[in-house]
């Protein structure tokens, strides 16, 4: 077993996940490394395109029975990664492709920290070369990080796009809220940890993420198809501002209007069901109360 596990939540993207999965095994730090595929597909197509690789036992490969949920498959990573004494664990999506170095620059920068901190996390760039929208990480509720120059940044919100958490500080805070389905317990984990830990963005260490547009949800341009979704987004995001306390429940109070005008003025369809999603979400969020899960 080596220090590091690196895993990847895989849903039915087998090419972009055979290309994630060649990234890691040729990291400059490959040696530190073990990777675990939690695959969330209900078909075999991944297992047969990534077949060489479990063949060679150079990953440990997990196919769940039934279709977990984003959030659960991530919450099941991190779990093993505890309980199998696993020194770090490196979470991501299949469709974030990391660089050579990615994890050498978080290597260097847990030595450079002396290991005093909850999380790393990577610049996320598009397939463009452009900062990836879907990824920026935030200084605090409010404000994004808008300059990548500096490094590290310290930072207290992150998403599951290459993220590095050394496996004591989820023994401290609990696991991810497999509950949350998808969307936001990426958000809601971060600032957890930040909270208790000094966190930061790395920006030399550096993934490609290849998401199919280079844009943030939107439920007001978003398909209908995609629209369930967002219930869980509005859920997710009201019990986050909860527990912020009153700034975080003044930030949903101002974000709402904005929402629906926004739905109201883009929206090309299906405005009233759009902004039913809006106020059924945030309403089911105000009762919303899972429990925060340990390790043994």
């Amino acid at each position: 077993m080596k220090r590091v596990l690196a895993m990847i939540v895989a849903y039915n993207r087998p090419a972009l996940l055979k290309e994630s999965i060649e990234q890691l095994l040729s990291q400059s730090a490959s040696d530190e490394l073990d990777i675990l595929i939690v695959d969330n597909s209900t078909t075999d197509e991944v297992r047969t395109f990534i077949f060489e690789h479990i063949q060679k036992k150079e990953i440990i490969y997990i196919g769940t029975d039934s279709k977990l949920s984003s959030a659960a498959g991530f919450q099941y990573g991190m779990k093993y990664a505890v309980e199998h004494g696993y020194e770090f664990v490196w979470m991501m999506d299949d469709d974030c492709i990391p660089t050579k170095t990615t994890l050498e620059e978080f290597l260097k920068w847990d030595n450079n920290l002396s290991g005093n901190y909850g999380f790393l996390s990577s610049k996320a760039l598009w397939k463009d070369g452009s900062i990836n929208r879907m990824a920026i990480q935030k200084k605090n509720l409010f404000i994004k990080v808008n300059d990548f120059t500096e490094n590290p940044i310290q930072v207290e919100i992150a998403t599951f796009i290459s993220i590095f958490i050394p496996t004591k500080v989820i023994s401290n805070v609990g696991l991810s809220i497999k509950e949350f389905f998808i969307w936001t317990d990426d958000i809601e984990f971060t600032r957890r940890i930040s909270r208790k830990f000094k966190s930061y963005l790395i920006t030399t260490s550096v993934v490609i993420h290849k998401s199919v547009a280079n844009t943030c949800s939107n439920c007001a341009i978003d398909s209908m198809e995609r629209l369930y979704r967002y219930n869980y987004m509005y859920r997710n995001e009201m019990y986050m501002c909860r527990k912020e306390g009153f700034l975080g429940l003044c930030f949903k109070a101002m974000q709402l209007p904005m929402h629906i005008v926004r739905v109201l003025l883009k929206s090309r369809d299906n405005r009233l069901k759009r902004i039913k999603c809006i106020f059924k979400g945030t309403k089911d969020g105000l009762s919303f109360n899972p429990q925060i899960e340990f390790c043994n």
